[in-house]
């Protein structure tokens, strides 16, 4: 129970512009007990992060109208919000593929993934 608590009080943005992924990691999390709101574009999150100040946020590579890697280095610049844990998705099967556009992030999960390793991974940025 107090492990649910925990989790209750944490804040988590989900940003993926598949509708039907964001909604399944989203109804996930909600059901281990944590805060979550979803964005399906690249534009908004550096003011919504910044405006609501989540706990984590779990930022999909290929948005729609943004490079997910560049929203993070702007994430990590900011001193208001570089010290927020942003885990990567991506469909690219491995974090050594990406690390020539670096961002910084804290965590990395290739879609598409088991739900017990998504929720593993956002609990251990949680604690």
């Amino acid at each position: 129970m107090e492990t649910n608590n925990l989790m209750a009080s944490k804040k988590i943005l989900v940003v993926d512009d598949d509708p039907d992924i964001r909604e399944i990691i989203m109804m996930v999390l909600e059901s281990e007990g944590f805060s979550v709101s979803g964005l399906d574009n690249g534009n908004a999150v550096v003011n919504t992060v910044q405006q609501t100040l989540p706990d984590i946020v779990l930022l999909d590579v290929q948005l729609g109208d943004r490079d997910g890697r560049d929203i993070c280095r702007e994430l990590k610049e900011q001193p208001s919000t570089q010290a927020i844990p942003i885990m990567i998705i991506s469909a690219s099967h491995g974090w050594h593929a990406l690390r020539e556009k670096s961002c910084n992030a804290d965590d990395f999960l290739a879609k598409s993934f088991d739900i017990t390793e998504l929720v593993e991974h956002v609990k251990r940025l949680a604690a």
